[in-house]
């Protein structure tokens, strides 16, 4: 029975630096469990500290996840097949990883399980390399969106001589008549504003923002109106 291949992993997608790989075969007929170097590193042993058995395996799931791992691993040991898992794995230090399990239960020619082939790799360091990188591009993205809508109320304020926070309020009331995201109506308006071939394209949305839903309307003309003039009653 040939030993388990060593996992492979390419630099196009998982680099050797980010991440551990290793594998592991149980063989059925003797119960024992065969580790890789790697896979004794990814739980925090050198070779030599233990002896690998299932048990030991399962254990070092976090608790939330073992009864799943307990599970997948006996319908292999009685059916074989393929099978994969994404696990909180705690090693001999205390420290949580992120590990991806693959493998396959083979059959013997009597129809039992012969052994069971794995891979396991780490992919803690990805993972929290692409939640950190995620972050800073949000991060990123909330500072364009703040100032692409100063901009745009700075638009409105200028071209409707309104106040700040009426500008925003216009921003804020056609995003949500219109169903869009208020960075995303600011980013129309300031484009529109930096498009010297037709103005009246900005002079119209300025004109939308301004009408907004009927609700919205009188509060913004009745800024413009003769403060001394009394509203006329139809009889």
């Amino acid at each position: 029975m040939a030993a388990p291949k060593a996992a492979q992993l390419y630099p196009n997608t998982l680099a050797p630096a980010d991440c551990l790989a290793g594998t592991f075969r149980f063989d059925a007929a003797t119960g024992k469990l065969h580790w890789s170097e790697e896979l004794y590193l990814i739980h925090g042993y050198g070779r030599g500290e233990i002896v690998p058995t299932i048990d030991l395996f399962l254990s070092h799931k976090h608790p939330d996840d073992r009864s799943r791992g307990r599970e997948i691993f006996s319908q292999v040991l009685t059916q074989g097949g393929s099978f994969f898992s994404f696990d909180r794995l705690i090693d001999a230090r205390m420290r949580e990883h992120r590990v991806l399990t693959a493998g396959e239960g083979i059959l013997g020619r009597d129809g039992g399980l012969s052994h069971i082939d794995a891979y396991v790799i780490d992919l803690t360091k990805t993972l929290q390399r692409e939640t950190e990188q995620f972050a800073r591009e949000a991060v990123v993205a909330a500072s364009a969106s703040r100032s692409t809508i100063e901009q745009a109320k700075g638009i409105l304020m200028g071209a409707l001589h309104i106040g700040s926070e009426e500008a925003f309020r216009l921003l804020v009331n056609y995003s949500q008549h219109r169903n869009i995201k208020v960075a995303r109506a600011a980013a129309d308006l300031v484009g529109l504003a930096n498009n010297s071939k037709d103005p009246t394209l900005l002079d119209g949305f300025v004109q939308a923002l301004n009408r907004g839903p009927v609700r919205h309307r009188s509060r913004i003309i009745g800024m413009h109106r003769h403060q001394g003039r009394r509203p006329q009653r139809s009889l």
